[in-house]
């Protein structure tokens, strides 16, 4: 992972776009070139194909399921605001840069990607929309009040921004650090480099920028000192290894708990409960939510189809069959964005791509 970012940033573009996506489109004949559309018989623009990628923050089969809905919602939607579309593809990444990637590409029309990986791409990609989702009834920088209140639930308080979480699990170093913080006492930077940990992409905030400013704020370390860190290719996998001991803290964010409540004492095989097995032993700033963002090279991609997509979304998300399929990365609805609303998350951004060259 050492100079992930800084390769990123350099514009490193990887092969393997997306799984199981296809080659970019290559249109109908168009009355419009600069959109790629052509007018229907009810006075419509003609999208033929709208792709839209998710990141894989859950698991996959898991995503394309909960938003197989989302198909028709759009398709009804947009119908509404004078554009007709053939199909609407969605798709899972194989990782957030492959997401990112394909917007920069123009094989994803729309991406739903966290600030992070907006900040990566914003070369390549727009930032249409930022997600509300539920508060959180603990909303705190101290480890050990999450503890003292778990376990965490929703409030109807809607909100922009949340939490990245440091959790400790059942083996005997996790609960070595969790009895420590709630003892009180600091953690020490030998305390947690002995530990194992599992962290996500370098693109991730919850599962890895933030998470490595927090080692960087307490211990004047980051993510790529950890001697002992994996990389988990989803949030299911590593709680899997979290359960299982293979990794004694993972980073996540706030309420992925929540997620996992359910697979933790089934699929995970566990006896207690999630509260019960695991412990908070970091908290970071809040974080920006995701981002709903459109790419800069798709044909379709033109100023009025972003303004009817934009309308579009936020009109599902105001709907309860809207908020059920949303639901799946958490999100309650949505609001207009602009660029700038990411400015802290291009800070911190530039702060461990400069961590990452100096070391």
């Amino acid at each position: 992972m050492k100079k992930a970012l800084s390769l990123l940033l350099a514009g490193v573009m990887c092969v393997g776009l997306l799984a199981g996506c296809s080659g970019q489109d290559s249109g109908t004949d168009t009355t419009d070139d600069s959109t790629n559309t052509e007018t229907t018989e009810t006075g419509n623009k003609q999208i033929d194909t709208l792709r839209i990628a998710f990141v894989p923050s859950r698991e996959p089969e898991e995503i394309i399921t909960a938003t197989e809905p989302l198909k028709q919602m759009l398709t009804d939607e947009l119908a509404k605001l004078g554009y007709d579309v053939g199909e609407v593809d969605i798709t899972v990444g194989t990782s957030y840069e492959a997401v990112g990637e394909a917007l920069s590409a123009g094989t994803a029309d729309v991406g739903l990607i966290p600030g992070g990986t907006y900040v990566l791409y914003d070369d390549g990609c727009d930032v249409l929309l930022t997600a509300t989702r539920d508060g959180l009834s603990i909303d705190s920088d101290n480890a050990k009040d999450w503890n003292d209140n778990a376990p965490t639930e929703p409030t109807t308080e809607q909100v922009t921004s949340y939490r990245a979480l440091m959790i400790a699990g059942p083996s005997e170093k996790g609960q070595e650090l969790a009895a420590k913080v709630n003892a009180g006492e600091a953690l020490t930077w030998e305390d947690v480099s002995s530990a194992n940990w599992s962290v996500a992409n370098s693109s991730s905030p919850a599962g890895y920028i933030y998470p490595s400013l927090w080692l960087q704020e307490n211990f004047d370390h980051n993510i790529t000192d950890l001697p002992h860190a994996v990389q988990s290719d989803s949030y299911g996998s590593a709680f899997a290894r979290l359960a299982s001991g293979q990794v004694d803290i993972l980073c996540t964010y706030a309420d992925a708990r929540r997620d996992y409540e359910d697979e933790w004492t089934g699929e995970y095989g566990m006896t207690n409960s999630i509260w019960d097995d695991t412990a908070v032993v970091g908290v970071t700033p809040a974080i920006y939510n995701d981002t709903i963002s459109v790419s800069k090279t798709s044909p379709i991609m033109d100023d009025d189809f972003k303004a009817a997509l934009s309308e579009a979304f936020i009109n599902i998300g105001n709907t309860e069959e809207g908020k059920e399929v949303i639901a799946i990365y958490s999100h309650n609805g949505y609001l207009p964005a602009q660029s700038s609303d990411y400015d802290s998350e291009r800070a911190a951004q530039e702060m461990i791509q400069s961590l990452n060259s100096a070391g």
